[in-house]
């Protein structure tokens, strides 16, 4: 079966009224979307369906976890997800665009394909900020990024200032170049007056 196809509810053959379906997302609906920040990971989705004359009303809940990279420590960490959501379909011969909330599809269409509303709801649930639980980032990783305290940044600081003093020059050498050009210029001026 098709990735995509899996993500897919068969709308025509429905009665109005409520319906439910239920998908498990996992690692083949990641890789169907490019340049992903998910690893991969497992969630259970629920759609309730109601079919109209007119529409259907998707409510759709996903749970689960995704691996996602920790920015403390840059190895993969589990978050959880826990997304609810509501999407009209609605039926138009005229060619529309998916907004977010409403899709629309012709009515010669046979699928409603949650593929992509259900990747995206699943990054747009990702927190701002992915880490691990305190105490479970990489040790090893985290010594790399040590940070420094305020002294050892002046400390770091003041040392460098005082190696490009001395690479530019600033040191003995270049007070005798100084005494030197002095005098040249002083000579010339003799030299004119």
């Amino acid at each position: 079966m098709n990735a995509a196809r899996k993500y897919s509810i068969a709308w025509k053959g429905l009665s109005e009224g409520e319906h439910t379906f239920e998908f498990e997302a996992g690692d083949d609906l990641f890789r169907l979307f490019e340049n992903t920040e998910i690893k991969g990971g497992h969630c259970n989705v629920k759609v309730n369906l109601l079919r109209a004359a007119r529409q259907l009303r998707l409510g759709i809940s996903i749970r689960g976890n995704v691996a996602v990279e920790c920015d403390r420590c840059l190895g993969d960490c589990s978050v959880p997800i826990d997304y609810d959501g509501e999407l009209l379909v609605k039926f138009s011969d005229e060619v529309r665009e998916y907004d977010g909330d409403t899709l629309w599809l012709s009515p010669s269409e046979d699928f409603v394909d949650l593929a992509q509303y259900i990747y995206e709801s699943i990054v747009l649930s990702l927190p701002y900020q992915r880490v691990h639980p305190d105490g479970e980032c990489d040790p090893d990783m985290l010594g790399r990024f040590r940070i420094v305290s305020e002294q050892e940044f002046e400390t770091i600081e003041n040392e460098t200032q005082q190696r490009e003093r001395e690479a530019s020059g600033s040191g003995q050498w270049t007070e005798q170049l100084s005494a030197i050009k002095q005098q040249m210029e002083q000579e010339e001026k003799d030299k004119k007056h």
